[in-house]
């Protein structure tokens, strides 16, 4: 009798623990096909998408279920990797408007990595001009967010680099004023990775990774010390970035504004 009523006891709450088991499952797939079902309404443009940090947001979007397509004047990225075949690349100058329009058909968010050097009339053209036709395109057709991959400030190099921060600065007033709580201002510093010009492979995290392990340990005061402050920022991984970056671009409850360096090494990881 007494054993009977063990055994019956050990099987009711193995059905239990068997029904357990089924819920927690269950709950599971509806969650993950919740989120596939919430990334395929999303679609990323990435402008400048076949470069160095545009490639790793283009990887990083398509890692997280979302549609990807890129713009870019030379148009589909060169590099041989398997994820270049599931981005839509589109080819066009955002110098000329008009050639954006057919890209931002159906896009929810748009991340521009566009920048470069030069003289500083040059600089002011591709980080300002460029940037803002995208920031007026984008507004335009409705787009729901905007992410711009601008620089933190780096004290006296930007003085030396006036054009390239100009432009910077001045795109990020477009974003914000277009955008509003939808913008987002993404400040990094030295962005270290593994950067392919070419055939060649530049493996920057053997300077980058270090630096930001030790640099990040100081307070963020000691980087407004005048001259020297400014040294003081630690660099971050370019995959931070693009996670940062596409978080932004699909988070509605992400932060607006500004994205410095510390924000960005928190929601990287």
């Amino acid at each position: 009798m007494l054993r009977s009523l063990i055994r019956t006891r050990s099987q009711a709450s193995s059905s239990v623990v068997t029904m357990s088991s089924i819920t927690q499952r269950g709950n599971k797939r509806l969650l993950s096909e919740t989120a596939g079902s919430h990334s395929r309404d999303k679609k990323i443009l990435v402008l400048g998408g076949n470069g160095y940090v545009g490639s790793h947001i283009c990887k990083e979007a398509l890692r997280q279920g979302f549609a990807v397509s890129s713009l870019s004047r030379s148009g589909r990225s060169s590099l041989h990797d398997s994820w270049v075949e599931d981005v839509t690349w589109h080819q066009g100058d955002l110098l000329s408007p008009d050639s954006l329009k057919p890209a931002l058909e159906g896009v929810t968010s748009v991340i521009s990595c566009v920048g470069g050097f030069g003289s500083n009339s040059h600089m002011v053209k591709i980080n300002g001009t460029a940037n803002i036709n995208a920031v007026k395109a984008a507004a335009e057709q409705g787009v729901e967010r905007f992410v711009y991959i601008s620089a933190a400030d780096f004290g006296v190099i930007n003085y030396l680099i006036r054009g390239y921060f100009q432009g910077k600065r001045e795109t990020e007033a477009e974003v914000l004023d277009k955008f509003g709580n939808r913008g987002s201002v993404l400040r990094p510093g030295f962005i270290h990775g593994t950067r392919q010009v070419g055939s060649i492979k530049l493996p920057l995290s053997l300077i980058g990774a270090p630096l930001e392990m030790v640099l990040k340990l100081f307070p963020k005061e000691v980087t407004k010390i005048l001259v020297i402050g400014p040294l003081l920022i630690p660099p971050v991984n370019v995959k931070s970035v693009a996670a940062t970056a596409v978080k932004a671009a699909v988070d509605q409850d992400f932060a607006s504004g500004v994205i410095d360096v510390y924000q960005i090494l928190q929601q990287g990881h």
